[in-house]
């Protein structure tokens, strides 16, 4: 653990001065860390602690620098987002909203491409209005995830913003969504003493990160500035996605195989101990099966089930949907063990 921390620690000043010279993301880029070392539902405790704390010192050390008409059309819309996504947190898995924010994340690889002149024509900008709509959905990632990072990024770059406002905007905006979530985690009592000292691993590291990296930006034009943010965005998404993805994974038993013969295919997709059959026939076309319970069957089948469980002594059921058809249900009929007999039968 002592070795983790350490890692930790000076991971974080590194991934603090990259989350500075892009405008955020560093909390993206520690997800995949903490997620390592503690239970995903305690991670966004840990890193809430570091990047308040990062806002913090940012706003020491460039308040001069903070775009407040910004402020004031972003923060009224987020605190309330931030409330739900935080409650949410106890009944969803932040593990799939993580894996949706990845791939937002990668859809800004064409900027990479883009060249300095090409950037110059025909600059797009947004209304200040869609700030209401960016600060909502901020503080509702931000809320489940622990994390705002990059996702929202692109919004700064395109207000015309520069570097310096960029960091001290963002930090003004963000730091009334980190103090409201760190009071929520505390309440409902998602966080631990391990996350709590990894929390406060991350913070001294942001404390670091954010009074030496003034003697940076100075150094980066605008174009290379933004270039890097847009890279930054395309990293953390990968990172995540890779990250995120094997946990899913794991956590959620997800296997997949496939069956050929002759005239049809069928692949078998596992989730949570459900198994999903994606079945094809050059007869049929393409199907989905899943298991049911008997609840779920339609009253006239209720009937037919009865009828049949007289007669063998297992019926697995399962519910077919077709292209084109209605959906029908498959009875698979036991004799101690052995399968006797497969029925399909109409909905109606």
């Amino acid at each position: 653990m002592t070795l983790n921390i350490i890692l930790l620690f000076f991971g974080t000043i590194i991934a603090f001065w990259i989350s500075a010279i892009c405008g955020g993301g560093a909390s993206l880029i520690l997800i995949p860390i903490l997620n390592l070392i503690l239970p995903s539902s305690v991670v966004p405790f840990s890193l809430t602690i570091g990047t308040f704390t990062s806002s913090v010192s940012r706003i020491a050390v460039f308040k001069r620098h903070i775009k407040w008409q910004i402020f004031f059309w972003f923060v009224p819309f987020s605190i309330p987002s931030v409330l739900l996504g935080a409650w949410l947190i106890k009944y969803i898995n932040p593990n799939y909203l993580q894996l949706i924010v990845a791939f937002l994340l990668l859809l800004n690889l064409p900027e990479l491409f883009k060249s300095k002149k090409k950037e110059q024509e025909n600059p797009k900008t947004y209304p200040k209005y869609l700030l209401m709509i960016i600060g909502f959905c901020a503080g509702f990632v931000s809320g489940i995830t622990g994390a705002i990072g990059l996702l929202f990024n692109r919004f700064y770059l395109r207000f015309g913003l520069k570097k310096e406002e960029i960091v001290a905007t963002r930090a003004a905006n963000e730091i009334f969504l980190h103090l409201i979530k760190l009071i929520i985690y505390l309440s409902i009592g998602l966080y631990s003493n391990t996350a709590l000292w990894l929390g406060l691993t991350i913070a001294g590291a942001t404390i670091i990160s954010s009074y030496t990296v003034k003697y940076i930006l100075p150094y980066l034009s605008e174009f290379l500035f933004k270039k890097i943010g847009y890279g930054a965005m395309v990293v953390s998404g990968i990172i995540l996605f890779l990250g995120t993805s094997d946990k899913i994974i794991q956590e959620d038993k997800i296997s997949f195989s496939t069956n050929h013969r002759s005239s049809e295919s069928e692949s078998v997709i596992s989730w949570r101990n459900t198994d999903f059959v994606i079945e094809f026939s050059f007869d049929d076309g393409f199907e989905i099966e899943r298991p049911v319970t008997y609840k779920e069957l339609p009253e006239h089948l209720k009937e037919k089930y009865n009828i049949l469980k007289a007669q063998y002594s297992k019926i697995y059921l399962e519910k077919i949907f077709m292209f084109n058809k209605e959906p029908a249900y498959e009875f698979y009929c036991y004799k101690e063990n052995v399968l006797a007999a497969k029925l399909e039968l109409e909905t109606v």
